[in-house]
């Protein structure tokens, strides 16, 4: 095999895995979701208020989940596609943001909401407190 061959099947090996890397979450621990239903937004469709606009652009899945997280569990690293309305009902939610180089966490106790963008926006949720951590997302 020539060697411009070999370093384009090497190089190309390597944008293969490099992507493959960037696609994949890591596993959480200790985090058991709960589905408690599942719809689409038409695309179209539109909330126009003196405190809420939204305009739907495409057609969006829209699931909604309780997911409780038990002391020293986490969601692992991941994404979502779209925005994610999050409320905590229970404990305590550390959060840390992947873009964020001094990796601060911020911190979500009971009764407070939050929204994720999503879009590829790369985070961790934590439970570093000693009771379950109980969210609405």
């Amino acid at each position: 095999m020539s060697r411009t061959l070999t370093r384009a099947v090497v190089l190309g090996l390597l944008v293969v895995f490099a992507s493959v890397g960037l696609v994949l979450a890591t596993p959480g621990s200790g985090a058991s979701p709960t589905t408690l239903g599942r719809g689409t937004l038409d695309a179209g469709d539109k909330i126009n208020t003196d405190d809420l606009k939204l305009r739907i652009k495409h057609d969006i899945d829209v699931v909604t989940q309780t997911i409780t997280i038990a002391p020293g569990g986490h969601t692992g690293w991941h994404s979502h596609p779209g925005p994610v309305f999050v409320t905590i009902t229970g404990g305590a939610m550390t959060f840390y943001d992947g873009d964020d180089p001094s990796c601060t966490p911020v911190v979500y106790p009971t009764g407070t909401t939050f929204i994720d963008e999503g879009g590829g926006h790369v985070h961790i949720a934590r439970n570093l407190g000693s009771v379950n951590l109980v969210l609405y997302a």
